[in-house]
């Protein structure tokens, strides 16, 4: 019997995100892409995705995603078989970082979508990527289907964040930990953390890619989630 793997969405993103990993994925695992349109809480997030999976699972989290699995794992950990963090990080809020992420919500307010996909997502993305709109456009539309009040919504779940750096030494299945080489949302510096203080863990580093490391360097993500499944 195939495991059920849960693919966990980070902030203003859907199945999108995932779209290239699934077809290769489904051939080791049941997948399920989870996203959190409609949630201001990370603890809530968390509870949506227990009431709605199986006995036991893996997760995958992306970005806000992988703070998403992190306390499920928290939670529930006797049902969390298997962890795959990408893209993320621990910390909670820093200096400036409401400030800054009010901006956003205030330019998608007063100018749209549009116009805050224009300023938030070229930053997520490896330099190189920015100029690819085979890569780009998707994710762009991606951003352009949510509305303000989504992101608003789950910013406020992120500037109120649960310490997930308490519980990492507690987990015991297998985790893989991944970040793309050119991630400057996410370095490859808090990963190189996270791996430190998890005893079970594989740090992955995949080339080439920037925040978007599910999308933009799918092969290489796909590869290492099929590797940790196994």
């Amino acid at each position: 019997m195939k495991q059920n793997v849960y693919l966990l969405s980070g902030l203003l993103c859907d199945a999108t995100v995932w779209a290239p990993l699934i077809p290769g994925l489904e051939q080791v695992a049941e997948v399920c892409p989870v996203d959190f349109r409609g949630f201001d809480d990370i603890s809530a997030m968390a509870e949506h995705v227990l009431e709605n999976a199986s006995d036991h699972f893996a997760l995958v989290g992306h970005s806000m995603g992988a703070r998403v699995a992190l306390e499920v794992c928290r939670r529930a950990p006797e049902r969390v078989e298997r962890l795959a963090l990408l893209s993320t990080g621990i910390h909670p809020a820093k200096p400036g970082e409401q400030e800054a992420r009010q901006r956003l919500i205030d330019l998608a307010h007063s100018e749209g979508m549009e116009a805050l996909a224009d300023r938030w997502l070229p930053p997520m993305m490896m330099e190189a990527s920015r100029e690819n709109p085979v890569l780009m456009q998707p994710l762009l539309d991606m951003v352009h289907r949510m509305t303000p009040t989504i992101y608003e919504q789950q910013v406020n779940a992120l500037l109120n964040r649960p310490d997930a750096g308490r519980q990492l030494e507690d987990i015991r299945c297998p985790v893989l930990v991944g970040v793309g080489r050119q991630d400057q949302w996410s370095p490859l510096s808090q990963h190189e953390l996270i791996a430190s203080r998890i005893t079970n863990s594989r740090l992955v580093v995949f080339d080439n890619s920037g925040h978007m490391a599910p999308f933009e360097a799918a092969e290489q993500v796909l590869k290492a989630l099929i590797n940790w499944l196994k």
